[in-house]
């Protein structure tokens, strides 16, 4: 399935060969047409292009009147907003790298980012991320400026390394009036091996690293991506995951540039599920947590409805699985059976998708971590289309997806076009081609360590069947080999026990040991439910976790986890986490993915217990 590309041939999209380009040309074509929409005191309100290359002029000519030169790095430290947007651009146009820095980071994560990427300007959203940098300013010298977005609660700021951004845009306006050429003349400058963003590792398994994506790399995804999950000018997009993450780049920046589609931006991830529902997307990306949360909050409703409801979803939900069958294996869909689905989907599965806020939606993906293949068929049996995709970071996103009429439930689909793959001999995916990244920033040794001979090592453990199609049984580091000598993949168990709605996460433990156990994180809406239903009492979330008729509940939650696998498989034991970890916590990755080290030494004193 090896498809044999020519290196070093140019990447164009409509004539352009860099993403500052084509978002020139895409401003001037879409001029006054809406570009981003947010919600402002209760209303969805729109910006156009021609909003959004004014910022982007203004912010950049703004860094250049402050010194910035072509090759610096500026950081961008906010939540998802246009401004975030805007910046992006403005620091790629006038020849900087843009960096992006989770906003859930805490103060030392963001010093550490700042000195390593030698950041020399800072955009910060408020004061509450200003704090964090007030806090390691002293630490981090190389930052000569700080813009901040907004002014609320620091309306009496006096600092001469602190501005705002109307103040920075004036001063990009200014000079824009007096050249207004300049602007122009820098994105003209700009060339396609020029390196256009770094996108910083999780660090799962140590520090942070910055990987280097050019303007070929990102027009090169933007296009095999475009290829084969086509976006058009009248979609209508949910921006939610976190900007710095290279999926939602992809997504929310890269692909609205290339094909003009509409970006609304949720209010906050606290209302991305109500957000959902206001827009309505065409198109919609989520991460396996958020899969994960929407069937939990759809099974906990339907087990609230009446008798005849949830009858009435049964039969639905049965007759959309054996409709999801015949299309998943390619087979036509009996008149009958095709008869009785239309008839159901009237009746229930148009309201569930309705009530989700997918009613519009011709198709959704799901990346960044594996997902239940239980999970993937039931959102196809209420009559959404789900195609699971892989890529990461060093491959500037997408390298294999599913397709809607090419799908294995389970795979992560064929090769994108213009794309390499193989299985080492030892089964670890690699990948070539154009989008794989220049390397980590000031990280030769590990920079060679990841890609040899041209070839991304990418960490997964993988093997491609007769049709083409790759599967991804787990990262290589996670693999758990028991002290019987089984190896185990734990990302299967996991996901099995994360379709239950009263299970948020759980990671499997066992490596060297006799036997597999798990520490799970419940799910606090749905349990204390539960223990409202139930009469349990509890007063915070540690004793919700420890009444004896929660702990039941997950035990029989596990135990029927444990019939789906073989006996060496089997989880003998768990224990409850009694903290409700978020992304603002060590244990988590800002894409809500837990650090397996971490978290076993941090709940050492369960895991002992187990054994």
């Amino acid at each position: 399935m090896d498809q044999r590309i020519d290196q070093t041939e140019p990447v164009r999209i409509d004539g352009c060969d860099t993403l500052t380009a084509l978002f020139l040309a895409r401003c001037r074509e879409r001029g006054d047409r809406v570009a981003h929409r947010e919600k402002t005191l209760g209303l969805w309100r729109g910006s156009s292009w021609n909003d959004f290359l004014d910022g982007a002029r203004a912010i950049g000519l703004g860094l250049v009147e402050l010194g910035l030169r072509r090759g610096d790095v500026v950081s961008i430290l906010s939540e998802d907003n246009r401004q975030w947007i805007y910046t992006d651009l403005a620091i790629q146009c006038v020849g900087g790298i843009a960096n992006g820095i989770y906003p859930t980071d805490s103060p030392e994560q963001v010093a550490f980012l700042l000195a390593d990427s030698g950041t020399r300007f800072l955009f910060i959203e408020n004061d509450e991320q200003l704090d964090k940098f007030l806090e390691i300013r002293a630490r981090v010298p190389d930052v000569r400026a700080c813009i901040v977005f907004e002014r609320d609660g620091l309306h009496g700021l006096d600092d001469p390394g602190i501005m705002f951004l109307d103040d920075l845009c004036r001063l990009g306006r200014d000079a824009h009036r007096d050249h207004p050429e300049r602007f122009e003349e820098a994105v003209a400058a700009a060339r396609p091996e020029d390196t256009a963003i770094l996108v910083y590792t999780s660090g799962t398994t140590g520090a942070p690293k910055g990987a280097m994506l050019s303007h070929r790399n990102i027009l090169f995804s933007l296009a095999s991506a475009l290829d084969v999950l086509p976006v058009g000018t009248g979609d209508e997009q949910l921006c939610f995951l976190p900007l710095c993450h290279v999926l939602e780049r992809l997504l929310s920046v890269f692909v609205p540039v290339a094909t003009g589609s509409v970006v609304n931006f949720a209010e906050s991830t606290e209302t991305v599920f109500d957000n959902l529902r206001e827009v309505s997307p065409t198109v919609f990306t989520g991460v396996p947590r958020i899969w994960e949360k929407i069937h939990s909050r759809v099974a906990m409703t339907v087990g609230e409805a009446t008798p005849i409801g949830r009858w009435a979803y049964a039969r639905a939900l049965a007759c959309g699985h054996r409709r999801a069958a015949c299309l998943l294996e390619g087979r036509p869909v009996p008149f009958l059976l095709d008869l009785r689905y239309r008839a159901w989907d009237w009746l229930v599965l148009a309201n569930l998708r309705r009530m989700i806020g997918l009613d519009r939606v011709r198709r959704i993906t799901t990346g960044a971590a594996p997902i239940s293949q239980d999970l993937v068929r039931w959102y196809w049996a209420i009559g959404l289309v789900m195609l699971e995709g892989y890529g990461q970071t060093e491959s500037s996103g997408i390298l294999s997806v599913n397709l809607p009429g090419a799908n294995r439930v389970g795979s992560v689909g064929r090769v994108v076009p213009g794309i390499e793959l193989r299985i080492s001999p030892e089964g670890e995916l690699l990948a070539r081609g154009p989008l794989v990244f220049q390397g980590y920033w000031r990280k030769p040794e590990q920079t060679a360590d990841t890609i040899r001979d041209g070839w991304l090592h990418t960490g997964d453990i993988g093997r491609v069947d007769n049709q083409g199609f790759y599967w991804i049984s787990g990262r290589i580091k996670d693999i758990i080999i028991t002290a019987g000598g089984k190896n185990i993949t734990p990302s299967e168990i996991e996901n099995q026990l994360k379709l239950s709605p009263y299970i948020t996460d759980a990671m499997i433990v066992g490596d060297r040991r006799p036997y597999l156990t798990a520490l799970v994180m419940i799910d606090q809406e749905n349990v204390e439910r539960f223990a409202q239903q139930t009469r349990t009492p509890f007063s915070d979330f540690p004793s919700l976790c420890a009444a004896a008729p929660v702990q039941d509940l997950i035990r029989d939650e596990v135990e029927t986890v444990n019939d789906r696998f073989a006996q060496v498989e089997q989880i003998k034991d768990f224990r409850v986490i009694d903290v409700l970890l978020t992304a603002e916590d060590d244990e988590l990755t800002p894409t809500m993915k837990l650090r397996r080290g971490l978290v076993e030494r941090i709940h050492r004193d369960l895991v002992e217990q187990m054994y």
